[in-house]
């Protein structure tokens, strides 16, 4: 069956850094279009990053350009979500979600909070 499952999530300081992963299996991963969202308490879940299937195309929302990246490896099923310079407003579940095949797939989130 189809499994996304989250991990890297933390603690961390303003300022630090994080590295989400999200390990897919179930499906075929090149042919999936990956994004990661987060949802913050009390407010709705919102569309971070997405990476189509051969990488080649990233789309960021504009509170996290030029501070996240998102990058994959087809090879290991695997897409990342590289957080830098994060803020005490990137705290929120993240989750990773697959589109492939006209079904969209959800992993279980990963807290990320970023306090001092």
């Amino acid at each position: 069956q189809v499994q996304l499952v989250e991990s890297g999530g933390g603690l961390v300081q303003p300022g630090g850094s994080l590295r989400l992963s999200c390990a897919a299996s179930g499906f075929p991963f090149s042919n999936a279009i990956m994004s990661w969202h987060r949802q913050a308490p009390g407010k709705e879940r919102e569309l971070v990053a997405t990476i189509t299937g051969t990488g080649t195309t990233t789309n960021y929302a504009d509170s996290v350009k030029g501070r996240f990246t998102i990058s994959r490896d087809n090879a290991k099923k695997t897409v990342y979500l590289q957080m830098n310079s994060l803020k005490p407003e990137d705290t929120a579940v993240y989750y990773c979600k697959a589109n492939v095949i006209l079904r969209a797939y959800w992993g279980q989130g990963t807290q990320v909070t970023v306090s001092s």
